[in-house]
């Protein structure tokens, strides 16, 4: 009679076992499932989120970036996304990269409001993402302006003949690759870097008068690429209103009818290719991991079992007691 209590009591455990096991299967797969369906378009892209009000990053050097373009397009297109808020903290970047979010803010502009929220520094190239947008906002001590276009190049002609090192080079016309590190300018190389600067700055100048309203020749030192705090950008109309976050939102809700009360996402580039997989697959594990206690405890109410799980690898963090 005491084997076949002890029996049944082993193929009980078992039974609950195999159910704990059978239960972190079925958890992974899933999580493994809405990994992949995370990070495909499989799904509308507002198919879990109330409308709100976007927020976006933009910081760093400046490049033609195509994932913050596909990003931008993406709130364009996502009808949840009721306004979008830029903050804008960057020295500037290339002056393609600067036309390229150009064009990606102005295309999303136009089918939804957006603010720039200017930080530290928002110069030349950032500047440029600035005016693409309907309003901007900035502190009083932020570093913008610098409309302006440069092009530099280390001449290391002398240095590399004390060291007994001499270029050759053949090329098939006199303007091929100038200017060159390797060679003395030319009156007739720096002729054409000016003309490309001059050009490019014009561009630059244009963009400045048709968004701003403001012709660039009239205010002190725009057109020689100087910089201004942000108390001084507003007296010359170069940004809209001295302040933060709050009134950018102030200024959606006033002028743009936004509904009070939204709440503020944030988003962020996607990682492309297995690494975005991946990505989306971490952040949904570090959830369950966080959570796995609670929910195995309702689910089996074996604290034993739940213990031991406290004491996995992937949990480095204290855990209040359950009792």
């Amino acid at each position: 009679m005491t084997l076949e209590a002890e029996a049944l009591a082993d193929r009980r455990r078992l039974q609950r076992r195999l159910s704990f096991w059978r239960f972190g299967f079925v958890v992974f797969a899933l999580l493994m499932a809405g990994a992949f369906i995370l990070n495909s378009n499989l799904l509308p892209a507002n198919w879990l989120q109330n409308n709100q009000i976007a927020r976006v990053k933009i910081g760093g050097v400046i490049l033609d970036d195509t994932r913050m373009q596909k990003l931008l397009k993406r709130l364009e297109t996502n009808s949840s996304v009721k306004a979008v808020i830029l903050h804008i903290d960057s020295p500037g970047g290339t002056t393609t990269g600067g036309e390229a979010l150009f064009e990606s803010i102005r295309g999303l502009g136009d089918k939804k409001p957006v603010v720039a929220v200017f930080g530290t520094l928002a110069t030349s190239a950032a500047y440029i993402a600035g005016i693409a947008t309907d309003h901007i906002v900035a502190r009083g001590n932020t570093i913008t302006g610098s409309v302006g276009v440069i092009v530099q190049w280390a001449e290391l002609s002398d240095l590399l003949a004390k060291l007994g090192v001499k270029m050759e080079t053949v090329k098939s016309g006199r303007l091929k690759a100038v200017p060159s590190p390797f060679e003395p300018t030319s009156d007739e190389a720096r002729e054409l870097t000016l003309e490309m600067v001059r050009e490019s700055q014009k561009w630059f100048n244009d963009l400045v008068a048709e968004r701003r309203k403001i012709d660039p020749e009239s205010l002190p030192g725009l057109t020689t690429g100087r910089i201004y705090s942000g108390r001084q950008a507003l007296e010359l109309n170069l940004i809209d209103q001295i302040g933060g976050e709050d009134k950018a939102v102030s200024w959606l809700q006033t002028e743009k009818g936004i509904e009070k009360d939204l709440k503020i996402i944030d988003w962020r580039v996607k990682n492309s290719g297995p690494t975005g997989f991946l990505s989306e697959f971490s952040h949904l594990s570090r959830w369950f991991v966080n959570k796995e206690s609670e929910i195995l405890a309702n689910f089996v109410k074996l604290k034993e079992k739940i213990d031991i799980l406290q004491l996995d690898g992937l949990i480095s963090v204290w855990h209040p007691s359950a009792d």
